[in-house]
């Protein structure tokens, strides 16, 4: 019985370390999450303001939209380009899985359709899942979840643009995790070309609120007039739109990571707490019938003398 009771008491020493290991981890995350927050906040007008210009200036440029390489929508799409927003670390609850299940979901409707399927991926995570799916990886970006800069976005966006323009992709998706609350993240599934079908022209939340920066207090839109044309003017922005889509989603995705990690290691910290309990019942029950047992071995032993 002594030996059960040693056993159980390295168990709990054991798990009690494991507790501090994930609260600290919970208190890094929470303080790397708030300084993610921050940078999204700063981030997020701008990111309105590019999309707001780039949707102004695709309304006025009209049918000269495609007088562009990169402007040019493809006569069909026969290869897409789907770049996924996965992090370098695990530990994370289901952060990483949930975009992994995305790509493979928008893979299997593509190619129902007859298009071939190319995967880029920033994070570890995703690089190192789709290359064991054995998934043509035509870009992978590691070594900046945690604090991703605008010279890593520039990049990503670089050779999606490219791609593009060159003819081997004719359109491009990219999937990431959107920060919502420290305890909500949602997978959103965006466009980025060509630009007559990005997700910057559809009607969504944020763009209703962009239209709604652009209206007059009596209701009219304000009148816009661009010097060089609109079109040329829109193939100095496509670039940057991208950028910018791509930059926001890496910190949008960072923000949910660290929030998904801070969320984990809590509930790591409280079934580490209640797993210390039930094995501190065991402990008691294990070293009272030991004391019922001596006493037991006492009592019979005076019997016997008696």
């Amino acid at each position: 019985m002594a030996a059960s009771q040693a056993d159980v008491k390295d168990r709990i020493a054991s798990i009690q370390n494991i507790r501090k290991i994930t609260r600290a981890m919970e208190m890094v995350a929470a303080a790397r999450l708030r300084r993610a927050e921050q940078r999204i906040e700063a981030l997020r007008p701008y990111a309105r303001a590019i999309r707001r210009m780039t949707r102004q200036a695709a309304e006025a440029a009209g049918a000269e939209v495609s007088s562009m390489p990169v402007l040019q929508e493809h006569e069909s799409i026969d290869k897409v380009a789907v770049l996924l927003v996965t992090g370098d670390r695990g530990l994370a609850g289901a952060f990483n899985s949930q975009i992994i299940r995305a790509g493979m979901r928008a893979a299997s409707e593509h190619e129902a359709q007859g298009r071939d399927v190319v995967f880029s991926a920033s994070g570890r995570r995703g690089v190192s899942t789709l290359t064991f799916r054995g998934r043509e990886i035509a870009g992978s970006y590691v070594g900046f979840t945690d604090r991703p800069a605008y010279a890593n976005a520039r990049e990503i966006a670089e050779d999606l643009v490219t791609a593009f323009i060159d003819g081997e992709v004719d359109e491009v998706e990219i999937i990431y995790n959107g920060y919502i609350s420290p305890l909500t993240q949602e997978v959103r599934r965006e466009t980025l070309l060509p630009l007559q079908h990005a997700t910057i022209l559809s009607d969504d939340g944020e763009e209703g609120e962009d239209q709604g920066e652009d209206e007059h207090e009596g209701g009219g839109r304000a009148l816009v007039e661009y010097e060089p044309d609109a079109d040329e003017i829109l193939g100095r922005l496509v670039p940057e739109y991208v950028e910018i889509s791509v930059y926001r989603a890496l910190l949008e995705s960072t923000a949910s990571e660290h929030g998904a990690r801070m969320t984990a290691m809590r509930n790591a910290s409280e079934n580490a707490g209640d797993i210390i309990q039930d094995l501190t019942l065991e402990m008691n029950r294990a070293r009272q019938a030991e004391i019922t047992q001596e006493i037991m071995e006492v009592v019979a032993g005076a019997e016997a003398l008696g």
